[in-house]
């Protein structure tokens, strides 16, 4: 790259960059469809036309060009984000709820894309896990493949209580939140089904995919390295800490990186342009607050995964991290 002028801009569209998005997230979705079936497609096809239609719909009744805004792919990003935090196993009428709720109220109730102060993917998991917990908890055992299963789960009767069984982050925090002494993260590893080699069985594998997706983001220049290291450098320090300080209570560093939506957080959330941090500095202190109090969240909390709340709660904090780190003007010094 070229140090004195004239300097050029890179040809960067919004459609180009959602684009890039939605292709890094094909390695998790389809090592999903290998571990948990073809109910993660069917979710997404749901919110996606959720997506748009609730997106078309607004921008018809603010008089707003349908087709150019339509196109960019932002509505997609949020609908497949949804779709990848709900249970692929979700009744259908929850997510398309989210999704719309997502588009019309957190996004275009502040004025459409660039004006929402908060994550609507985040919001929509937040509104429904608090309306809805127990639907919000019935994910599928890994092997639970069946088509006309998952078909049933999703648009028929809800008789799956055979059919799924608890994340990993669910079986760790009921477990060690039940009275009897001798409950350890040990114990509870070798007694569920859940856990693989690290982390979740099958999440593990999820996770790669996000890490994968997100490592070739990062190549494109599409986001930046802060928010990914930061958030996974603290959550893996703050839970290598407390596992050193208690073994038989807290899970390590590795278990907390391939677990729950840590990846999808670190790579696909923190990174969000519109509702986090923008200077160098505060992306690196957003992303850093976030997985602090996602481990808290998970070690304390009521809910056990906190992305969604914690991304929400420093959303709230962007303005301030931004104005306390402005980097100084070209030809001033720092005060």
């Amino acid at each position: 790259m070229q140090a004195n002028s004239p300097f050029f801009r890179r040809n960067v569209s919004i459609q180009g960059v959602m684009l890039k998005v939605l292709a890094a997230l094909l390695p998790a979705i389809a090592v999903y469809v290998w571990f948990f079936g073809t109910a993660i497609l069917i979710q997404i096809a749901l919110t996606s036309i959720a997506a748009l239609a609730g997106e078309a719909l607004i921008l018809s009744l603010r008089d707003k060009p349908v087709a150019i805004f339509l196109s960019d792919g932002s509505a997609l990003v949020t609908a497949w984000l949804i779709a990848l935090t709900f249970p692929p196993i979700a009744p259908w009428w929850l997510t398309v709820t989210a999704t719309l709720i997502a588009i019309i109220v957190v996004k275009h109730l502040y004025g459409g894309l660039g004006q929402n102060p908060f994550n609507p993917a985040m919001v929509a998991f937040c509104l429904m896990i608090v309306a809805y917990p127990q639907m919000m908890s019935q994910w599928p055992a890994v092997g639970f493949t069946d088509f006309a299963a998952q078909v049933a789960a999703i648009f028929g009767e809800r008789h799956i209580d055979a059919l799924v069984m608890a994340t990993p982050l669910d079986a760790l925090r009921t477990g060690l939140h039940t009275p009897e002494a001798h409950a350890t993260v040990a114990g509870i590893f070798g007694a569920g089904a859940s856990f693989g080699n690290i982390g979740g069985k099958g999440w593990e594998w999820i996770a790669g995919g996000y890490l994968l997706g997100g490592l070739w983001l990062m190549q494109q220049r599409v986001i930046s390295w802060r928010q990914p290291v930061a958030f996974l450098g603290t959550l893996m320090l703050i839970a290598g800490i407390a596992s050193l300080a208690a073994p038989d209570r807290f899970a390590g560093p590795l278990f907390h990186a391939l677990t729950g939506g840590a990846m999808l957080g670190a790579f696909f959330i923190t990174t969000d342009p519109i509702t986090g941090a923008t200077t160098p500095r505060g992306k690196l202190i957003f992303a850093a607050g976030v997985a602090a109090l996602v481990w808290i969240i998970r070690t304390f909390g009521a809910y056990p995964d906190g992305i969604a709340f914690a991304t929400l709660l420093m959303n709230i904090c962007v303005p301030l991290i931004d104005m306390a780190t402005q980097p100084p003007v070209f030809g001033h010094k720092e005060d």
